[in-house]
């Protein structure tokens, strides 16, 4: 299908006067969904929603209330709607497509369409028929190419170079952020200027704090919590959905701030955050909910009900919250939550990440140490659930000193390799979502790849495993090839490959548990602004440290010693002696840029 001849199709169809008085008749997803397309000579076409997006409920409300549109996927369509908060695998595959997501297959499952977000009653008749006539690809089906893993596990300077390139220039020097239509922080992006910012470059501490102070504004005065994005190049039209995605990520990144600036707004804007998670997505087993609707109803949109005040708000009602419960989501918000008790020292942030930690071990985890996403899976497991819960417990062990969280982590490690394809990368899921067409081939995404590279190889750090470190490297010299092939900013292949070149700054102390001098300076540890940071705390009662890469010395007190690039620090005994000491191990961890 050429693209003037659907821009014509486009330009000439009308809204039949028909009336229809149900919708479309859904289907769910599944492995024998192509061959009934086949049999029954229908085209398959996907809407992938989320229960919190507010254009899919536009589009639910309007296009696929349309007459003309529910005879034109009668006739020809096998329609098929999921929730990608529920499907990781599908939602992996089209993240890119925003949501909705629709995309149209031909009956043996190979793509004709993608379409990004909401999509009008008449466009969505014009594209029906025009795929019903000529069922060719359309321009936004690109070719696949084939990604053969570099043989260094590290990029090149010029591969360096160029991704540097391609980050400095998508970020919006006037308003702040990275990308200039919709206004959000991009993690990667954010975690990249941070580390930057700490090693004294002046241009990225000036572009983190310009968004992290311009992304205040995406967070509800009312009830805390942040909105998912503001539209039309501004920080201040909100998208009103509240995602625990974004939640964990601000949390955690707010809190970060603080540590390395300790400018009192982002402490405020991380508390904000840690209200909202724990008054609205809270469940009473401990565990956290998925989502917040952006609206309250078809006729109370978010723009209308979150102007209100707190009382008037509760009057009306509270906007849909997704009640399910899944490994990954928890794993992100245990991360962020681990990140805000580094940060502030309050005790019932660990409080709460440790008991979500804990029902995901009790209700969640798989026989060999890995996670399934919810109570019930279509397919799976995913990778994404062991990945996020592993960094978790990794980040619960630096934030206690507990060797149970780490035992945990590395089962979950070794769990993560079982994922690995020979080939290059490691696949998003175990099971594929169809046998032909594009679900030929198990996906392997991107984004997944830099997960995988950056936990594994902070898993390595913890333990000394060189099996663990040879699958970190595994996934990087997938990102060090697909880093050529993409046209996009990837900020995360540039954090990967920093992490696996350098050693985190290594934070010991030295100490009994149950010592009120050990404590304090582990809580001062833990609050140092080092975003790529190892912090263990040793007990010699309890034997030495899981990876005993330093013998320290029992001096008759607590202590704390600083390591990095293979020089350790003396002890320190009080929080200037610690501060000054991590300070000069950062300043003698070599600069990336410079390495091969």
């Amino acid at each position: 299908m050429t693209f003037v001849r659907l821009a014509a199709i486009l330009a000439t169809l009308t809204l039949s006067p028909a009336c229809a008085a149900e919708g479309p008749a859904w289907a769910d997803w599944s492995h024998d969904l192509f061959a009934r397309a086949t049999t029954e000579k229908r085209f398959v076409i996907l809407d992938l929603e989320a229960v919190w997006c507010h254009w899919c409920h536009v589009m639910e409300k309007t296009t696929y209330a349309d007459p003309r549109v529910q005879e034109l996927l009668a006739a020809k369509y096998l329609p098929v709607r999921v929730d990608q908060d529920a499907n990781p695998d599908l939602s992996s595959r089209y993240g890119d497509w925003g949501w909705p997501a629709t995309i149209v297959f031909t009956p043996d499952g190979s793509e004709i369409a993608k379409i990004r977000g909401y999509i009008e009653p008449e466009r969505m008749q014009s594209l029906l028929k025009a795929i019903i006539d000529d069922p060719s690809p359309g321009p936004s089906v690109g070719e696949a190419f084939e990604i053969k893993p570099a043989i260094s596990a590290f990029l090149s300077k010029t591969q360096r170079a160029e991704l540097t390139r391609t980050f400095d220039e998508s970020y919006d020097e006037k308003l702040g952020g990275w990308g200039e239509n919709q206004k959000y922080i991009d993690a990667d992006s954010l975690d990249l200027a941070i580390s930057r910012a700490e090693a004294g470059d002046a241009t990225a501490t000036k572009r983190a704090r310009q968004t992290l102070d311009a992304a205040i504004a995406l967070i509800d005065p009312v009830w805390g919590g942040v909105f998912q994005y503001s539209e039309a190049g501004s920080w201040s039209h909100p998208h009103f959905e509240k995602i625990i995605s974004f939640q964990s990520q601000y949390l955690r990144q707010y809190s970060q701030a603080y540590a390395q600036w300790k400018d009192p707004k982002y402490l405020a804007a991380a508390r904000n955050v840690a209200r909202y998670l724990n008054d609205f997505l809270l469940s009473p087993d401990g565990a956290f909910y998925v989502s917040q609707d952006a609206d309250l109803s078809h006729d109370v949109d978010g723009h209308t009900y979150y102007a209100l005040a707190h009382a008037e708000r509760r009057k009306l009602g509270l906007p849909r919250i997704d009640r399910n419960l899944y490994a990954r989501e928890n794993g992100w918000a245990i991360s962020g939550l681990a990140a805000y008790y580094d940060a502030s020292d309050d005790p019932k942030a660990l409080e709460v990440a440790e008991r979500a930690a804990k029902w995901v071990l009790a209700n969640r985890v798989l026989p060999d140490g890995g996670f399934r996403h919810g109570d019930k899976d279509r397919g799976g497991p995913f990778l994404g659930d062991t990945v996020a819960m592993g960094q978790a417990l990794l980040d619960l062990y630096a934030a206690t000193g507990n060797r149970d969280w780490l035992a945990s982590a590395a089962k979950a490690g070794d769990f993560v390799a079982t994922f690995r394809d020979e080939t290059g990368g490691f696949f998003t899921s175990k099971t594929s979502e169809g046998q032909t067409g594009v679900f030929a081939k198990p996906a392997k995404l991107i984004d997944d790849q830099i997960q995988v590279a950056r936990f594994m190889n902070m898993l390595n750090r913890y333990t000394g495993s060189d099996g663990i470190r040879e699958q970190a490297a595994h996934a990087m010299r997938y990102l060090a090839a697909a880093s050529s092939e993409m046209p996009r900013p990837l900020p995360g292949v540039l954090l990967a490959d920093e992490e696996l070149a350098v050693e985190p700054t290594h934070v010991t102390i030295v100490g009994h548990k149950d010592d009120g001098r050990a404590q304090r300076l582990h809580a001062i540890a833990r609050a140092l602004p080092a975003r790529y940071k190892r912090l263990e705390w040793l007990d010699l009662r309890e034997g030495k440290l899981p990876n005993p890469d330093v013998d320290y010395p029992d001096l008759g007190e607590p202590a704390a010693f600083a390591c990095s690039n293979r020089i350790c620090s003396f002890p320190a005994f009080s929080a200037e002696e610690l501060q000054a000491n991590v300070a000069q191990m950062a300043k003698l961890k070599p600069a990336r840029a410079a390495q091969n």
